[in-house]
């Protein structure tokens, strides 16, 4: 499956928020071949979104409710997205346009959850409705002239949980630099040799100290990490003394997790947040070409960063995004494209980002104020 449009509103802070993940012209020269639908040139989608922004502007929080709605759309249990509502006082809803390259469909998933006048009341299935609707690829069709022909009247209406069992099955990898059970933090490779040797040679990148990953035969879900002088088991994911293992290293494990998903060619959609805070830049820059390199045709990744080094790595304005909060709108997330504002390849993105052309920079006003005494 590939997003290629997302709308919140009354999701945590984002109000009325909507990102595209569609791009107008084919980009000569780009690092990221094949950004369109194989066999559907027109129909050309960004393969790559990197999300950038100050702390606090939603980059986090974006990949959470998407991750809320996955869940909820796939289990059709509602407590996965209404967690995730601001004001339940209000109304709240999601719009994702889906696009299943095997169906060739367009797939708009529309959720609109009823304001309680009792909170405390949850939600009940009168409270929540679902509507979707399914629009066929044509042969010279881009997203705009497929989703143009999305008619109001074309659409599949009933309890939720009817609904949602219409839609085609999502599978997605979501890495976080933390630990929740909602996320497929782990995910059991069909071939543990391949899992065994990414988890290698993604560990051993980070630590050089680490001399091998072996299988523990006993336990399907185990595995070593071999040092000279100790041994650190990892389970289903996770290292049984984390203690041992650097920061950098524990965010290692996801990595190699997520990699393996790519490399074993079963899942469709990747969301990457922020898993490199303790690895060299120089690191993490060749860990996101690999994955570049993994996602081949009909697949996409969302990878969210600080790192102002991976806009210098060969890859088109339009698979940047900015996050930011708006003062003058309580706080509320909005987004800037790169691609809005640089329109030549000879133009710095990264000077850009340095001079906060897309005016997502954090403001340190205030703790520069500190060195008065």
């Amino acid at each position: 499956m590939i997003v290629m449009n997302v709308k919140l509103d009354n999701f945590l802070l984002f109000r009325k928020f909507e990102i595209n993940m569609a791009y107008p012209k084919k980009i000569v020269g780009s690092g990221i071949p094949e950004e369109h639908l194989k066999d559907y040139p027109n129909f050309r989608y960004k393969k790559l979104i990197t999300i950038m922004g100050a702390n606090a502007t939603g980059k986090t929080a974006f990949g959470k409710i998407l991750m809320g709605a996955f869940n909820f759309i796939t289990r059709e249990e509602s407590n996965a997205i209404t967690g995730l509502i601001d004001d339940k006082t209000r109304e709240a809803s999601f719009e994702i346009d889906f696009v299943f390259p095997a169906d060739r469909k367009l797939v708009r998933v529309q959720c609109i959850f009823d304001a309680l006048s009792d909170p405390e009341s949850g939600y009940s299935t009168k409270d929540i409705h679902a509507s979707v609707w399914n629009q066929r690829i044509l042969a010279y069709d881009s997203y705009e002239k497929c989703a143009g022909r999305i008619n109001e009247d074309e659409k599949t209406t009933g309890t939720y949980m009817e609904v949602l069992e219409t839609v085609p099955a999502l599978t997605w990898h979501f890495e976080y630099p933390f630990a929740t059970d909602e996320k497929r933090r782990f995910i059991e490779p069909a071939s543990r040799t391949m899992y065994t040797q990414t988890l290698k040679e993604t560990l051993q990148t980070l630590d050089p100290r680490i001399t091998d990953v072996t299988i523990v035969p006993e336990n399907r879900d185990a595995y070593n990490i071999i040092y000279e002088n100790r041994v650190v088991m990892i389970n289903k994911g996770e290292p049984v003394d984390k203690g041992v293992l650097s920061s950098g290293t524990v965010e290692g494990i996801g990595l190699a997790d997520m990699i393996t998903s790519m490399r074993m060619r079963d899942i469709d959609f990747f969301y990457c947040d922020e898993k490199f805070s303790h690895v060299h830049s120089d690191a993490e820059k060749a860990y996101l070409s690999v994955m570049i390199e993994l996602l081949g045709y009909d697949r996409q990744l969302f990878f969210t960063t600080h790192n102002l080094d991976i806009a210098e790595m060969n890859i088109p304005y339009h698979s940047f995004a900015f996050m930011k909060r708006n003062d003058n709108d309580d706080g509320h997330i909005s987004v800037t494209y790169a691609s809005e504002f640089l329109k030549k390849n000879t133009e710095s993105l990264k000077n850009a980002i340095e001079n906060d052309l897309f005016t997502a920079s954090p403001d340190v006003e205030g703790i520069l104020r500190l060195a008065g005494g």
